[in-house]
């Protein structure tokens, strides 16, 4: 339909000045915190201005999908940026525990802003995945499929569309003076306005890729949360608490040691290894039957019987050892020194 300058009166036209000079002294504080008692204040105020204005423009059903851009009145072309600021006034909200919320809040009215200008044919661009019209020339044709040509056309209209918002903006700055001094004629007031919402276009696009990335953030999280942490592992046995005893080298050794120390019980190697492979606390492999294994190698056999030998040579020490002992309870000192020489 066609909508007449002015319309709605100096009422809603307040309360988007006010949402904007609210928007523009938030972007522009130098406040450390954005979770600062004054910061929010004026969060809160803005939304509240510019929530009362967009339910004006519904109510007044000041744009219709029936009519062309020619159709809209210069002044009323501002009430199209209603949307874009009300998303980007949701996000500079903090309140953690409603963040995923605001996230979907303000993603909503970037979305509703993005459609509105499509619809007037306002810039060209493509809708984020998900909301283009099935059957689109811009819809994907199978989403289940990386489309690599796709992917490089959106790097490409990433870089184009940051090099055109930087161009709004500088034709913007150089025509507001005369826009807000009232000096600007219609035509001039309507490239301005339209530039204004160019320009929302390309943050809008940026604030739903940013908001999309942060919202699988929450997600994967909130599934974290949830989650039943489970056990970590297959519990292991308890082990029953080892006597002590005396290690041996062979049976020959365990002899001379369980005679000396009654107290405590004598075990060979290949009896410990039995007992602990029982147990479960030590496998079979590499602790095979005594001798040489089947594939052992001529040096790993020169070795073993290396040690067997030391070993024989180990039971003949102690049996002197032993024989020297019992020679020496039965004779005393000095026995066969008759002479008293040394």
């Amino acid at each position: 339909m066609m909508a007449e300058a002015g319309t709605g009166g100096p009422r809603l036209a307040e309360l988007l000045a006010l949402g904007r000079r609210l928007w523009d002294e938030l972007e522009a504080s130098t406040e450390p915190s954005s979770g600062a008692p004054a910061v929010q204040d004026k969060v809160r105020q803005g939304l509240d201005a510019l929530q009362r204005a967009a339910a004006m423009v519904t109510q007044l059903e000041l744009f219709s999908e029936n009519e062309e851009l020619e159709e809209v009145a210069s002044a009323d072309l501002k009430f199209m940026l209603l949307p874009a600021l009300l998303g980007a006034l949701t996000l500079k909200q903090v309140d953690l525990s409603r963040r995923k919320e605001h996230l979907e809040s303000a993603r909503e009215h970037f979305l509703r802003f993005l459609k509105l200008c499509r619809n007037y044919g306002l810039g060209s661009f493509q809708l984020p995945p998900g909301q283009e019209e099935p059957g689109s020339p811009s819809a994907p044709r199978d989403p289940a499929q990386p489309n690599l040509v796709a992917m490089a056309m959106s790097r490409t209209a990433k870089i184009e569309r940051y090099k055109q918002k930087k161009e709004l903006e500088n034709k913007l700055a150089s025509m507001s003076s005369s826009v807000e001094s009232g000096t600007a004629d219609e035509d001039q007031i309507r490239e301005f306005y339209i530039l204004q919402i160019q320009k929302w276009i390309s943050t809008s696009l940026e604030e739903i890729e940013s908001i999309d990335q942060e919202l699988v953030i929450l997600k994967s999280r909130d599934a974290a949360k949830q989650a039943p942490a489970g056990p970590r592992g297959p519990s292991r046995p308890a082990r029953a608490p080892m006597k002590p005893f005396i290690l041996t080298r062979d049976a020959a050794q365990a002899r001379v040691f369980g005679a000396g120390y009654p107290g405590l019980p004598t075990m060979t190697v290949d009896d410990w290894y039995e007992q602990r492979r029982k147990q479960g606390i030590v496998s079979q492999q590499g602790f095979g039957e005594p001798g040489s294994p089947p594939c052992a190698s001529d040096e790993e056999m020169q070795k073993q019987k290396q040690e067997t030998e030391e070993e024989e040579d180990d039971e003949e020490a102690l049996r002197k050892a032993r024989d020297w002992d019992d020679w020496k309870d039965t004779h005393p000192r000095g026995y066969g020194n008759r002479h008293n020489m040394g």
